[in-house]
């Protein structure tokens, strides 16, 4: 099963890639569980400097920007 994070504080584009990130995994069917990381200490941990950003089993996917699903299924498919 995969692990997928979401990094961010919660601005419009955090939340967007939150739901894109849910949709990209129905859509595949793949497991995965989609957690929301929204403490700046839990954050830091993963040295992003920008958010959104997206983080797959423990990998910093994307940050700074807004991926789109087809961006999200991309990435869990590879």
């Amino acid at each position: 099963m995969k692990k997928i994070q979401v990094l961010g504080t919660g601005c419009p584009k955090c939340k967007a890639l939150m739901a894109n990130a849910e949709a990209a995994v129905k859509e595949l069917a793949v497991e995965a569980t989609v957690e929301k990381v929204d403490k700046i200490t839990e954050i830091m941990k993963f040295n992003v400097m920008m958010t959104p950003a997206l983080v797959v089993d423990g990998q910093v996917k994307s940050a700074g920007k807004l991926l789109s699903v087809e961006d999200i299924r991309k990435i869990l498919a590879g």
